[in-house]
């Protein structure tokens, strides 16, 4: 008989919390036992009490709690650490989503198809309760941008309904603490090349008035934890943009600190190092905040010394392509754009594979053999 371990966080559900185990204990047959863990997130009303009485009358259930409140993501990081079944699923303590459809779910993960499978609300003919139109709008970019990133095509990346083998989702790192998990879950699994199925699943949203609680902060935490977690292995056009940013920016920079230090009587001898050398820094910065892990392969001092060397060639190539192309009678703007373009490129191959060269993911399966 195949476990499913199904994880309820659970924050101020007092009217929902009864029901939604009730339904969730209806989809246990003869071929699918079921462990339930309910993880209390320092709720200020009933929750608690009412979980705790739950476990009581059923030995399958399980409760967890957090002395203070943390969000989504650390109540299913405690959750997931106590899961002991086969398979783990996510199920909201509000209702939202029909726990049915989690039957249908877990048939890949019992026959050995699928690593991961996600449950979509806009890939099904079910009934849905019509809601929010930004909210839809929302989704749909985060879940675009998304697979920009992770080089998938899902269609509903912010899906509560994510259901694991057990192995994989305790092998990952679960470092964001509210609705952030969304993002970084996908990109974790995404980056581990697992075998990935969606499936059409009924949804019944909520309003505000009755409880829903995600709002406009999460959707800007959501585009961060798109570029933190995938940033550094997303596909190679992905990244070139990104690289074109910041160079951009870093550009911009240096031409204002040095217009900035020319206008209060400093020589240009003196203000272009500066400007170049500070741009530099805010460069480095900016590419091991957005775009490249740091210290993958160095240290930090050697890592910044290289980057900076590699600056140093680029400017060379940068000086060496004009002057040749200049002596062959090319025109000035066209030497120094085909210059500017080559050099682009150097620079950004030379950043991806030499200075912060990111490690292969391989399969889940390679990595879990190298252990």
């Amino acid at each position: 008989m195949n476990k499913l371990s199904i994880i309820i966080p659970c924050y101020n559900e007092e009217n929902t919390l009864e029901r939604c185990v009730e339904k969730v204990l209806e989809i246990q047959d003869r071929n699918l036992c079921l462990e339930i863990i309910i993880v209390d997130d320092a709720s200020t009303d009933n929750s608690l009490f009412l979980a705790n009485r739950l476990a009581e009358k059923n030995v399958n259930i399980r409760v967890k709690y957090h002395s203070e409140n943390q969000g989504k993501g650390a109540a299913l990081r405690t959750g997931f650490k106590q899961a002991t079944g086969d398979f783990v699923a996510v199920q909201d303590a509000d209702l939202e989503y029909n726990p049915f459809d989690l039957k249908k779910l877990v048939q890949p993960l019992i026959s050995n198809e699928a690593d991961v499978v996600l449950g979509s609300r806009f890939l099904s003919g079910e009934m849905h309760r019509v809601l929010y139109f930004w909210h839809f709008m929302g989704n749909r970019f985060l879940t675009f941008l998304s697979n920009m990133f992770t080089d998938l095509n899902l269609t509903d990346m912010e899906t509560c309904y994510k259901v694991f083998k057990r192995e994989i989702i305790q092998s990952i790192e679960i470092e964001e603490n509210r609705f952030g998990f969304e993002p970084e879950i996908v990109a974790k699994i995404a980056y581990m090349r697992l075998r990935i199925f969606e499936a059409g699943i009924s949804y019944h949203g909520r309003t505000y008035e009755e409880g829903k609680k995600i709002g406009v902060r999460d959707g800007f935490r959501a585009l961060y934890c798109i570029f933190k977690y995938n940033a550094s292995h997303a596909p190679l056009p992905v990244q070139f943009l990104i690289y074109l940013f910041v160079g951009g920016f870093a550009a911009v920079f240096n031409l204002l600190v040095f217009l900035l230090l020319y206008k209060v009587n400093i020589s240009s001898m003196i203000a272009a190092p500066v400007a170049f050398i500070s741009a530099g820094m805010l460069n480095y910065l900016l590419c091991i905040k957005l775009l490249f892990r740091h210290q993958v392969k160095w240290k930090s001092s050697i890592e910044i010394a290289l980057f900076f060397l590699l600056v140093l060639c680029v400017c060379f190539f940068d000086c060496l392509i004009t002057i040749s192309m200049l002596s062959i009678s090319f025109q000035p703007s066209t030497a120094k754009l085909t210059a500017t373009a080559l050099v682009l490129i150097l620079n950004f191959c030379g950043r991806k594979y030499f200075i912060f060269p990111e490690p292969s993911s391989g399969s889940w399966k390679a990595q879990s053999n190298d252990k």
